[in-house]
């Protein structure tokens, strides 16, 4: 999923620049130059909680930073923001902060140091996730959730504990009677060998680039399957 950051600034050229910066790291980006607009992007209807980052600057042609922040926290308190401003006065630092921005960056700028407290800042706003891998797959077993190369992959029940049973395993054999003991406690019912030998294809079919030779998921012959690392 693309990490979308919301840049507040009135001045064109670093928007541009930082435009550039910000989508050549990998970030998208949705550009406001006054308060206006900036809260309504941030807080229309169906827009909070969209943006992993809010990144301000606190004088702007039309309204302040300070006023976007408030809006912000208000709607989507965990949103986090960064001022980035030319105003590096103690005043401006600490009225920022105790409004619940998150950082404080002062004008002119290191792009690779804006860039690595930006990463650090959406980090932290982040709750932890536990994510297990299986080659190129990711799985986020707090939800549920499977990826490859950036796309969902769609399994039903059986699938997904039968993928995390192989991705929790890396290098290890993977007995049948293991596998069955594994999905007879999700599907409530026993599961016949030619039963399992369906599910591995079915698996197979969804993550591998060549099911004919599968690479993920090998075959142990008369034992079972190895997941590879």
């Amino acid at each position: 999923m693309t990490t979308r950051i919301l840049l507040v600034e009135d001045d064109p050229l670093i928007v541009d620049a930082l435009t550039e910066l910000l989508t050549s790291s990998g970030y998208s980006v949705d550009t406001a130059d006054t308060q206006t607009r900036a809260i309504e992007l941030a807080t229309g209807a169906g827009s909070a909680g969209t943006y992993q980052l809010v990144l301000l600057d606190v004088t702007l042609r039309e309204g302040n930073g300070f006023a976007v922040c408030a809006a912000v926290k208000e709607t989507s308190p965990s949103t986090p923001v960064i001022f980035l401003t030319a105003s590096d006065d103690e005043f401006n630092t600490v009225t920022g902060l105790t409004m619940g921005a998150d950082d404080y960056v002062a004008k002119p700028f290191r792009p690779r140091e804006l860039l690595a407290r930006i990463a650090a800042t959406i980090r932290r706003s982040q709750p932890s996730r536990r994510i297990v891998s299986l080659g190129d797959i990711r799985i986020d077993t707090d939800r549920a959730y499977v990826e490859r190369k950036g796309v969902e992959l769609t399994l039903s029940a059986l699938e997904y504990r039968l993928l995390l049973l192989f991705a929790t395993n890396p290098g290890k054999l993977v007995s049948r009677d293991m596998i069955r003991d594994a999905l007879w406690d999700s599907a409530g019912t026993y599961i016949e060998e030619n039963t399992l030998s369906v599910y591995i294809k079915r698996l197979r079919d969804k993550i591998e680039d060549d099911p004919s030779r599968p690479e993920l998921i090998q075959t142990v012959r008369g034992l079972g399957y190895k997941a590879m690392r």
